[in-house]
């Protein structure tokens, strides 16, 4: 279990307590170190968790990527890692870049740097664990092939605001303002649920608000409009954060204790006074969805859901046929996880935190045990009719995966960030009509690979009374439903749905597949191609070397001299 913050030490008597009036705005913030005497076996954990050390300062951090010469090339750019005068620095033709900063560190490195011009800039080189090999970061996300690489985003202007710790009310300029305010790095992404899972935020003190705000203003370095309105004190923090934010104006650099837990300068001074993961202002308020109470629950969910939230990319598609600018639905890649289970139907009583210690690294053998039948305690605590009975509603033997609980209701379909997939988030049922009519493969598939679309579709009639659309899974697969659906949908589906077949083919080791995927590795969006390359790898056993990320013709060019090679 994880200790509450707050919780009385076993030596310390039990007090009375209350809840911080203020926990939003930057004189509310203490810093992490202000957590560690009371806190100390959290903190210690904390300080070598992922959270922690989202972003460091290159001359504190423990470097995985080899800065050795190596290179990598997209279109004419060419990007060389490597060590000069004892500093790390990636040259991208004739400008060097000094590393200043790492970002990420479990399943990657990324890297900040400045030039001549003494800018911090994003770099454009990734460095992937499990392949050991470096991509353009561009390609880190679902967009098409570059013509060249970026050097240009400045890196205090970019993901700044989830990677490292910032006052919470900076991140709600624009639920205050609303849906017109110019972008800035604070900016959240709520407006991507449904309005039925929709958090607001609303002034309640003008005039508290407008101080607050020149305050802000003031300490970045701006000058707040005189007698200005609150509307355009908003739009004038926002615009001084996107031109003036530092890392000297963060609260601190990488995740700390508040960026989750909320200021709680108060708390380190009177440990009687509890933090709260709810907004507790003067100024503003946060409002939960229509229908919802903002549980305890509610509010860690979308503490977790304000960085996981991925629906950024310019990538149109999301799970459940829906498209990111109209009726979204779950998403497709890693770091969507927290808005993916808001959008579920556990939110209400489950946390994040029910499977996820946020201070430490999940261990792994435990993430494998959730996802078998010894995990299913987490779900049948609510869910005792399913504990009770679990052959009649798994229809599998109760020994198998197929009677896991997270095994069929939260698959693993989505993109991971080291080109093998990880789990959906947003819990629901194989059947579920918006699932098996608006996405391909359907989620049985993903473990009964050999099976056709018919008999999957068959089989899920019979064992639950619910018929599947026909029409809908020919406009899907094609008019013949006897096709196998995982290759149909390597051959018909979208490209997230397309790298959700290749992995499981690939996982298989189904070598049968290999003229399959092989066209892949010049896909229109390279990282489709990286997962093209992971599973060919798998299947042959062999390392490959084609160098998918160069342009298509390229690739194609390889990958033809590769058949031709086997």
């Amino acid at each position: 279990m994880l200790i509450a913050c707050g919780t009385p030490a076993p030596d310390r008597p039990k007090t009375t307590t209350k809840i911080v009036a203020s926990n939003v705005l930057r004189p509310d913030y203490a810093g992490s170190e202000a957590c560690a005497d009371c806190h100390h076996e959290i903190y210690d954990k904390w300080k070598a968790s992922p959270m922690r050390n989202m972003t460091r300062e290159v001359q504190d951090a423990q470097v995985r990527a080899p800065f050795d010469g190596a290179t990598l090339r997209v279109g004419t750019d060419v990007a060389t890692m490597e060590m000069q005068n004892g500093a790390r620095v990636i040259r991208v033709g004739s400008e060097t870049f000094r590393v200043t900063k790492v970002v990420g560190g479990r399943y990657r490195e990324d890297f900040v740097g400045v030039s001549d011009d003494g800018v911090e800039r994003v770099l454009p080189a990734t460095y992937v664990f499990a392949t050991k090999s470096w991509r353009y970061k561009g390609y880190s996300v679902m967009v098409k092939e570059r013509p060249a690489m970026s050097t240009r985003a400045v890196w205090s202007q970019e993901c700044i605001a989830c990677h490292n710790t910032l006052p919470l009310a900076t991140l709600l300029y624009d639920e205050l303002y609303g849906p017109s305010l110019p972008g800035y790095q604070g900016k959240l992404s709520d407006r991507v649920v449904p309005k039925s899972r929709l958090w607001t935020a609303r002034a309640t003190n003008d005039a508290g608000l407008s101080r607050a705000l020149e305050a802000e203003i003031r300490f970045l370095g701006g000058e707040p409009p005189a007698n200005a309105p609150v509307k355009d004190l908003l739009r004038a923090a926002a615009k001084t954060t996107e031109d003036r934010l530092r890392a000297d104006k963060l609260v601190e650099v990488g995740v700390g204790c508040e960026a989750c837990h909320n200021g709680a300068r108060v708390h380190a001074q009177e440990p009687t006074v509890l933090p709260s993961y709810a907004a507790q202002s003067e100024v503003l308020e946060m409002r939960p969805p229509p229908g919802q109470y903002g549980s305890r629950a509610q509010w860690i969910n979308r503490t977790c859901a304000k960085c996981h939230t991925v629906l950024f990319t310019r990538y149109p598609w999301t799970w459940e046929g829906g498209e990111r600018t109209k009726n979204p639905g779950g998403s497709t890649t890693n770091s969507g996880e927290g808005r993916d289970f808001m959008l579920g139907g556990c939110a209400s009583a489950m946390t994040c935190t029910t499977c996820h210690d946020p201070h430490t690294v999940d261990p792994p053998a435990a993430m494998a045990k959730l996802a078998t039948t010894a995990g299913n305690h987490v779900c049948t605590t609510c869910h005792a009719e399913v504990g009770a009975d679990l052959a009649a509603h798994t229809h599998h033997q109760t020994t198998s995966a197929g009677s896991s609980c997270v095994g069929c209701h939260m698959p693993k379909k989505n993109m991971g960030l080291d080109y093998g997939l990880v789990r959906y988030h947003r819990i629901g049922s194989p059947n579920d009509p918006k699932r098996v009519a608006g996405d391909r493969p359907l989620e049985c598939a993903l473990c009964h690979t050999d099976k056709s679309v018919e008999e999957l579709a068959a089989t899920m009639d019979t064992w639950w009374g619910k018929r599947a659309d026909r029409a809908a899974l020919r406009a899907l697969y094609g008019d013949d439903l006897r096709v196998n659906a995982i290759r149909a949908t390597l051959a018909r589906g979208k490209p997230h749905e397309q790298a959700a077949a290749i992995a499981v083919l690939g996982e298989a080791r189904d070598a049968t597949a290999l003229s399959l995927i092989a066209p892949h590795l010049a896909h229109e969006y390279p990282l489709v191609r990286y997962y093209a390359l992971r599973a060919l790898e798998l299947i042959t056993q062999r390392s490959i070397a084609i160098d998918v990320g160069a342009s298509a013709d390229d690739v194609k060019a390889q990958t033809a001299a590769w058949l031709n090679a086997r």
